[in-house]
């Protein structure tokens, strides 16, 4: 009876994994011999890896990845211009901590939004804000927010808020002068503050041809390039090579080839 009346104390108190685990942690009191320091700290261990996994995963839902991918999944093998040691230290988050950027381009199909989903995917799983947007999605969303009169600031001040905004297929398309100023008057309230990550197909020497304003696009670029880590991605589409890999063909002459 003390039992349940303690486990309902902890769901009261919304410690619903203390509340959960408690019968299985006084048995192994009892049969390790813990002291009661020890039993506390077990308690409080589950309680606070529970929390964190329910974090990350809210996390993870709010970043809007759509098709997520990891970088456990990346296979560096496959992507030439991307250090092992640079891709070791990206998954560490001390990018983030230091609000420095990331810059991928490459030809398509080499793996660019694959890396920057699973380096997304890696910050929420240190518990890191995240929200991840496709070019064109950028500027709906940011129309979207100009709209709202009644919730546009609180908006606004969470998104710049966010550890990390992950922008994929950028320059993919000329954008108008509003969305110039839109976007300059995002990187530039995430500068210093937040970290950006983009992907692009084009060569970073032809990003400013997508802005009609010079100036606007100049002080963009500046800004996203200051301290960003840049990787150039080489090489054929890794989705051609998975292709002809997986084709009956060279099934067939793998198995040929086999002793």
């Amino acid at each position: 009876m003390e039992k349940h009346h303690i486990q309902n104390q902890l769901k009261s108190l919304k410690l619903s994994a203390m509340a959960q685990q408690l019968e299985m942690r006084l048995l192994e009191a009892q049969q390790n011999g813990l002291d009661y320091l020890s039993f506390l700290s077990m308690l409080l261990t589950d309680e606070n890896e529970c929390r964190e996994q329910r974090k990350m995963e809210r996390l993870i839902q709010q970043a809007h990845f759509g098709h997520q991918q990891y970088l456990e999944d990346f296979d560096v093998s496959l992507s030439t211009g991307l250090k092992p040691t640079l891709l070791r230290e990206l998954a560490t988050c001390r990018f983030i901590d230091a609000a420095q950027g990331v810059i991928i381009n490459g030809p398509p199909g080499t793996g660019k939004t694959h890396l920057a989903k699973g380096l997304g995917h890696a910050a929420c799983r240190h518990l890191r804000g995240v929200r991840f947007f496709k070019f064109n999605e950028l500027f709906n969303h940011l129309e979207q927010l100009g709209q709202d009169q009644e919730h546009a600031d609180r908006k606004w001040r969470k998104l710049v808020a966010t550890d990390l905004i992950i922008i994929d297929d950028f320059a993919f398309r000329r954008i108008t002068q509003a969305q110039s100023e839109q976007l300059y008057q995002l990187v530039d309230s995430c500068y210093g503050t937040s970290s950006i990550i983009l992907t692009s197909n084009r060569d970073l020497s032809n990003w400013l041809d997508v802005f009609p304003d010079p100036i606007i696009g100049g002080a963009i670029l500046d800004r996203l390039a200051h301290s960003a880590h840049q990787i150039t991605l080489k090489g054929e589409s890794i989705r051609k090579k998975l292709r002809l890999n997986n084709s009956p063909k060279s099934q067939l002459e793998n198995k040929n080839e086999s002793p």
